[in-house]
């Protein structure tokens, strides 16, 4: 048999293997991560089967493809190069569309948690200030109002350099949470 079509038995080979290993450990393990993403296992799975099913469409696709090659092989080092070119190609392939199905399904994720959130994305930008209760609004009997604290009085400056440094005026008390 002539060496290239030994290079094509094992390009297929090898990428045939490799397409479903990838196929089987990413339908594997990313069940786990679909079934966050979608929140019902039913979805889970039939979209991990459709992925699974369309990365075998694309990957073997892209294989046959690529297995073509019109140049003259006269050597094995020369069926080797061109072996591990179209394996890394294929390698490459694989790589893009497993970020590409990650990146899609955690921006959906997200944007799905973005919904469920109840907490307000952005802390409020400013405090309203405190109301006076209504003078007629007085507190029932026996019950007195709640005291705020107060902060601390203002420390006076040190007078000279015997009693330790001069202290600046004092800071205004921040705004509560």
């Amino acid at each position: 048999m002539d060496i290239k079509v030994w290079m094509y038995l094992v390009y297929l080979v090898v990428s045939i293997g490799l397409t479903i290993w990838v196929a089987r450990t990413l339908a594997r393990n990313g069940l786990v991560f679909l079934q966050e993403v979608f929140a019902d296992e039913r979805l889970a799975n039939a979209v991990n089967n459709l992925l699974v099913v369309g990365f075998y469409l694309l990957n073997l696709g892209y294989v046959t493809v690529a297995m073509r090659h019109s140049g003259l092989i006269e050597s094995t080092s020369e069926a080797m190069e061109e072996l591990s070119w179209k394996i890394g190609l294929v390698l490459l392939v694989l790589g893009a569309l497993h970020f590409f199905n990650v990146f899609t399904l955690n921006r959906y994720r997200k944007s799905r948690l973005r919904q469920l959130a109840t907490a307000p994305p952005l802390p409020p930008a400013g405090y309203l200030p405190r109301q006076q209760p209504h003078p007629a609004a007085a507190p029932p009997a026996g019950h007195l109002p709640r005291q705020q604290p107060h902060p601390a009085p203002a420390q006076a400056p040190a007078q000279g350099p015997a009693q330790g440094p001069v202290q600046g005026p004092a800071q205004p008390p921040a705004p509560p949470r």
